[in-house]
């Protein structure tokens, strides 16, 4: 729960966040003008009539209807559990990068370590239909980062959100941490398969959210999460994303908030590299391993460690044989049909579909659905 407040304050904060017909801005807005949740509601009709309509005023006054009550209760009782915590925009715990952006949420629900909130923040988000390659990439660019003492924050979503949050975790407790920032109530995990994660996530880092308990997955809550992923952090790294994507919607709020921008170049070929490519074009600064983003940045205060090349990940097991080196060679870094392949290594078939399979064993190569194949 709140270390400071009392229950009447909280309960005041929670009714302010929850108002009907009173949006945040009008909110934040009766804050800067009168002062605490506590005090608005103290106000008269006739007074609080000077900052908003009548009807609203009138509405401020009385006393909340029976569904505002029951969900102050129930946000009171959620607080009481263990690690469940709730940050008002007065609270010296709050994200001081969250109040720099136009829209700071009124209150963040947290669940897990509010400390990670307080640390160098760097995140990565990309494609909810990574390839094998971006998830490598957002794994490992994760890992070292965290490594380095910076925390990790991304939206929790399906592909490259996932391997950020998991390349984070890897890092071990002296990492840096991981911040899963919900576009749902903090009580429901969107999507459901990432349940797992987010309870690690709660244990060894971070969930937070601005919406109301019980908020379920409603397209446009997407895009204000969004704009806290951009905004609680010093970067956003963008490692695959199509030319239409929340990704992108992502960079260009961080752009605006004068957070830089990173981007992976990839594969001309491959639609998952264009919105990369554009957002490099537009000024993006084009990374090629995680040093790159620590030479902008700065380092956050950790020793440095070696960084992997290309930011992939440093357990690849070595390739045996000439002739696992030659079908990489001829595989490039582009998906590739296995007739192509079988055409550009001038290999027999037996040969090559051998060779592949122990690729694939030794995690170089991924098969792709279309008789494709990748380098990981």
């Amino acid at each position: 729960m709140h270390a400071t407040l009392s229950t009447d304050e909280l309960s005041a904060w929670i009714r302010l966040s929850l108002e009907p017909g009173l949006g945040p801005a009008q909110a934040r807005s009766l804050l800067a003008a009168i002062g605490l949740p506590q005090d608005i509601y103290s106000l008269s009709a006739a007074s609080l009539s000077k900052f908003v309509p009548h009807d609203m005023a009138r509405q401020l006054r009385n006393d909340p209807g029976d569904d505002i009550q029951q969900a102050i209760h129930n946000t009171l009782a959620w607080c009481r559990q263990a690690n469940h915590h709730i940050l008002t925009l007065a609270d010296s715990s709050y994200p001081r990068s969250l109040l720099d952006i136009h829209d700071p949420p009124l209150l963040l629900y947290v669940n897990g370590n509010p400390a990670h909130l307080g640390k160098p923040i760097i995140s990565i988000v990309g494609a909810r239909s990574a390839s094998p390659g971006g998830v490598d990439n957002a794994t490992a660019f994760a890992r070292h980062l965290a490594e380095q003492g910076w925390c990790i924050a991304s939206g929790l979503a399906l592909g490259i959100d996932t391997a950020a949050h998991e390349g984070a975790l890897l890092a071990g407790p002296s990492g840096g941490g991981t911040i899963a920032i919900l576009g749902t109530g903090i009580d429901i995990v969107y999507p459901a398969r990432n349940l797992q994660l987010a309870h690690r996530i709660a244990q060894d880092g971070v969930l937070i959210s601005e919406f109301p308990l019980g908020t379920r997955a409603l397209p446009y809550q997407f895009p204000k999460r969004n704009r806290l992923v951009a905004g609680i952090a010093k970067g956003v790294l963008v490692v695959e994303a199509a030319k239409q994507s929340g990704s992108l919607i992502t960079a260009r709020l961080a752009s605006e908030m004068g957070r830089e921008v990173f981007a992976i170049p990839g594969s001309i070929h491959s639609p998952l590299s264009r919105g990369c490519h554009a957002l490099i074009r537009q000024g993006a600064k084009l990374v090629e391993s995680a040093e790159d983003i620590r030479e902008e940045l700065g380092s956050s205060g950790v020793p440095d460690a070696a960084v992997p090349a290309k930011g992939r990940p440093r357990n690849k097991k070595a390739v045996t044989g000439l002739m696992g080196q030659r079908v990489l060679e001829a595989l490039g870094y582009d998906p590739v049909h296995l007739d192509t392949l079988q055409e550009r290594s001038r290999l027999d078939m037996p040969e090559l579909t051998a060779s592949l399979l122990e690729l694939e064993l030794q995690d170089m190569v991924v098969r792709l659905d279309g008789g494709c194949f990748q380098r990981r």
